[in-house]
């Protein structure tokens, strides 16, 4: 328990923060998994620009690493040209 006014307000402001990146991360993962799970190549590669774009956002608010961003961008180029 937050024992002084200024330990609160950083409760506060990380119950916030969380909530907004859960979100983030969310939709990242959803757009991933529609990548992945595309039944056909041109499935794949339609919903690849999304992905891309969930994931530099993720990257660039620091959500996840940047070299995490590259590895799930390579991979799903892969699976989007196996597809």
């Amino acid at each position: 328990m937050p024992n002084n006014k200024q330990a609160k307000k950083r409760v506060r402001q990380d119950d916030e923060r969380r909530l907004a990146n859960k979100s983030v991360r969310s939709s990242m993962r959803s757009a991933v998994k529609k990548v992945m799970d595309a039944e056909s190549n041109d499935d794949a590669q339609a919903a690849l620009p999304e992905a891309f774009k969930r994931v530099d956002k993720a990257a660039k608010k620091k959500i996840i690493h940047g070299n995490a961003a590259a590895r799930v961008k390579s991979r799903l180029s892969q699976a989007a040209n196996k597809a």
